[in-house]
């Protein structure tokens, strides 16, 4: 019994591999053979690609005017409506950062300089709040004054050659 068990395992074998050998050679055969040179070969496929080309060309079929005509309105209705809603986000935007801006401004000129004062000698501090806008520095106040008296001492200077040429 162990001998036919072996035989039928062998058999079951035999035929599988019969089976491959025979797929093997229906391929082969199924595949055509190469026929020509390559430059033939290439000559017959772009033959062959013009041919199916030009065979899906003519069952296309082409729109008439009146459809070209309302394809063309509703594309450009369409690019139109984008337009506008891309041109309304803009204009928000811009007044939204516009108004952020003048804020920003706004309390830029409300922060707070805090200088502090002593109050004789108990040493008490007053907190002095100056706008920033409005601030003037020790340096930019003396050279104000100083071109102020030059340019009174220049027209004194002046007003006095005038005065001595019409004396003279």
């Amino acid at each position: 019994m162990a001998d036919t068990e072996k035989d039928a395992v062998k058999a079951a074998k035999d035929a599988e591999k019969a089976a491959k050998k025979a797929k093997q050679e229906r391929i082969k055969q199924s595949k055509p053979k190469k026929e020509g040179n390559v430059a033939s070969r290439a000559g017959k496929s772009i033959k062959k690609f013009w041919k199916d080309f030009t065979g899906t060309v003519k069952k296309v079929v082409w729109p008439g005017r009146a459809q070209v005509l309302k394809s063309s309105a509703v594309v450009l209705a369409s690019i139109i409506v984008v337009g506008l809603v891309i041109w309304g986000f803009d204009q928000g935007l811009t007044l939204l950062f516009g108004a952020g801006k003048d804020l920003a401004g706004k309390l830029g000129e409300q922060v707070a300089v805090t200088e502090e004062v002593e109050s004789g000698a108990e040493g008490d501090t007053t907190e002095a709040v100056v706008p920033t806008g409005e601030q003037e520095t020790e340096a930019e106040s003396t050279e104000a004054a100083t071109e102020a008296e030059s340019t009174e001492a220049a027209s004194a200077e002046d007003n006095a050659e005038s005065e001595a040429v019409t004396e003279g």
